[in-house]
């Protein structure tokens, strides 16, 4: 079956989220589990550096499975996966214009805001401590 939307899709995940988990535990289920499936994302392509061949079917599945997760999240905070599709498509049309380039990413408006705010006292001391 073919999903026409995100919604569609995320009421078709909801028939097997888990209905005795608390809403704390459905946030932490849906959490560990999206980190856990980018995971095993990241772990077929890591096959690849190990000479095994590109498996597209698992990838798709494991591709699908970060959806489910996706889903349950957004359940879990009463969104439509639609309304953050389009949040998504929204700030990036503002981040960049008319596409993607290196120059409107190195000016991004967070970037300049950042640049504004005063060091954090002794935090490069640290982290260059930390390393040692």
């Amino acid at each position: 079956m073919y999903m026409n939307t995100f919604d569609e899709y995320q009421r078709a995940a909801r028939r097997t989220q888990n209905e005795d988990l608390q809403l704390w535990q459905q946030r932490e289920h849906a959490l560990y589990g999206l980190a856990s499936e980018v995971g095993e994302v990241l772990g077929i392509h890591q096959k690849i550096h190990q000479g095994h061949p590109m498996d597209e079917m698992a990838l798709q599945k494991e591709i699908g499975d970060v959806l489910w997760f996706v889903a349950e999240l957004c359940d879990v905070y009463g969104w439509h996966m639609s309304e953050i599709a389009t949040l998504n498509i929204d700030k990036l049309k503002e981040r960049y214009p008319v596409r993607f380039t290196a120059e409107y990413s190195l000016n991004r408006k967070e970037y300049k805001q950042q640049r504004r705010m005063p060091a954090v006292s002794g935090y490069a001391e640290r982290v260059k401590g930390a390393r040692r």
